[in-house]
């Protein structure tokens, strides 16, 4: 594997993923990023119900639970540089979460047909060889097309949307119904590959890394 070259990687070292995302994963395989998966989904209901009073500041919501899923990982594995990460879709001030099942699916996707919504991923770094604890926040502006609800049928039939928040996947069949991006496309899939660059190069190419960048992005 080529280590990517925009972050200055030391010899050795391999990020913690905390997430057991396989769009994650893949973005810091093409990103060449050295990583492992140590996802702890017992975390996520836990942490989701202590950071229910930030949910109505969805920026904030998200970061809160991609720390949290960071720091349980972290105390698992003193030492070691994790990633949490956490994207939550907004649609009118309300969050939109996973489909429950293929008729929420649907639903879901009949509210986002022809309008636009926000998308905000969290990223908390923690540990690693200076002891960081860096949090971010990407926001990215996606509209869709409008959909006949035979489409929507048609494209919950394929399985796509059952496991994504807001119901869709931009990488997959879902490309056919966005008509705009403004903002980072990975960011959407769920990892914002710039802004982690961001965070690994304050994290591993200075001394100290114990401070919080801006946690917030026009959308």
């Amino acid at each position: 594997m080529i280590t990517t070259p925009f972050v200055p990687w030391p010899d050795g070292l391999e990020l913690v993923l905390a997430s057991g995302s396989p769009r994650r994963a893949e973005l810091l395989r093409v990103a060449g990023i050295p990583f492992m998966v140590a996802p702890a989904p017992e975390v996520e209901h836990v942490h989701a119900a202590a950071a229910a009073p930030l949910r109505a500041d969805p920026p904030r919501y998200a970061a809160a639970l991609a720390e949290a899923k960071a720091a349980a990982i972290a105390a698992r594995l003193p030492g070691r540089l994790v990633l949490g990460a956490d994207t939550i879709v907004i649609l009118g001030g309300e969050i939109l979460e996973k489909p429950a099942d293929p008729d929420d699916a649907a639903r879901l996707l009949g509210r986002l047909a022809g309008r636009s919504h926000l998308v905000h991923t969290g990223l908390a770094l923690l540990g690693g060889p200076a002891a960081a604890r860096l949090i971010a926040t990407e926001t990215t502006r996606v509209e869709f097309l409008p959909l006949t609800a035979a489409a929507i049928r048609r494209y919950v039939a394929t399985g796509e949307p059952l496991d994504k928040a807001g119901a869709y996947g931009i990488q997959g069949y879902g490309a056919l119904m966005i008509r705009r991006v403004e903002g980072c496309y990975f960011n959407v899939m769920g990892l914002p590959l710039a802004r982690l660059g961001e965070l690994l190069r304050a994290a591993l190419a200075t001394g100290r890394a114990d401070g919080r960048p801006d946690e917030g992005s026009a959308a």
